[in-house]
């Protein structure tokens, strides 16, 4: 059965303007407008190159030409591919794919004949909580077998490597069946390799119980990456990113000025703390 595990470095892509207008041209009208209403540079990157990733995968993986791909999103925000399906009747078990982006990378991750969920994770400080604080509010989404692991990690570094573990194995789950956040957490709990996480090696004795009862059809890769992404992806560039596409929409230079306004503003704030 065909695999695919793809990862972009969009944290640290700083796109040319000729290249941002490229990728806005190749994806869906209603995914450029969507995509501009973002408030930050970082974020808009984020969901452009997830949107590039996910037509690049149906047109080279599905065989569906670029032009012809329609994407739509679940009532529950999972992407899916829309009717009408082109695929041909030999091309095998039906896809799976999904796709998350925090931080440096955005990956996809697509499988044939099973279902498959993805999420990548930031492990820092969300806000300006402290981490007990940061724990009492997300008391609810873990077991209380969770949290002792959790807890007992070691530094609040530790600590919230350890819970950011946990919450993206949870994620990668609810992503994979396509429920949304409305699933209760609680239903789920993972019991966690001994093997330490070790930087580009993949971990896969994760073990799933839902509602007490242990699941056996499931397999969990966990993996921990800082400045490349682990070895089971593969680091896309640019322009392998963009070699399947065609363009679907106009050139709007008006789209570059608003982006780079929105990535100089944070410049902008910086400066004008410095000299108050």
């Amino acid at each position: 059965m065909g695999s695919v595990r793809w990862a972009f470095r969009c944290g640290s892509w700083v796109p040319s303007r000729s290249e941002l207008l490229l990728a806005a041209r190749c994806i869906q009208r209603e995914e450029k407008h969507r995509i501009g209403q973002f408030v930050f540079a970082k974020d808009a990157k984020s969901a452009l190159v997830g949107r590039l990733l996910l037509r690049r995968f149906v047109c080279e993986k599905m065989g569906i030409p670029w032009s012809e791909i329609r994407l739509e999103r679940s009532a529950r925000g999972k992407p899916y591919l829309a009717a009408p399906l082109k695929v041909s009747s030999d091309s095998g078990p039906v896809w799976s794919f999904n796709l998350s982006h925090q931080g440096d990378f955005a990956v996809l991750a697509a499988q044939q004949g099973v279902q498959v969920g993805v999420d990548v994770m930031k492990t820092t400080m969300p806000g300006s909580s402290s981490v007990p604080e940061f724990f009492r509010i997300m008391t609810r989404q873990f077991t209380g077998y969770e949290w002792s692991i959790i807890q007992s990690a070691g530094s609040e570094q530790q600590q919230l490597a350890a819970f950011y573990r946990h919450w993206a194995l949870k994620e990668s789950f609810i992503k994979a069946i396509g429920t949304g956040l409305g699933f209760n957490l609680q239903r789920v709990e993972f019991h966690l390799s001994s093997e330490p996480l070790t930087q580009g090696r993949a971990l896969r004795q994760t073990k799933m119980y839902l509602d007490e009862e242990q699941e056996e059809d499931w397999i969990f890769e966990t993996l921990s990456s800082s400045l490349q992404p682990p070895t089971t992806f593969t680091l896309l560039l640019f322009s392998e990113l963009i070699a399947s596409a065609s363009p679907l929409t106009e050139e709007d230079p008006a789209y570059w000025d608003t982006f780079r306004m929105k990535a100089e503003a944070p410049q902008r704030q910086r400066d004008t703390h410095t000299s108050t």
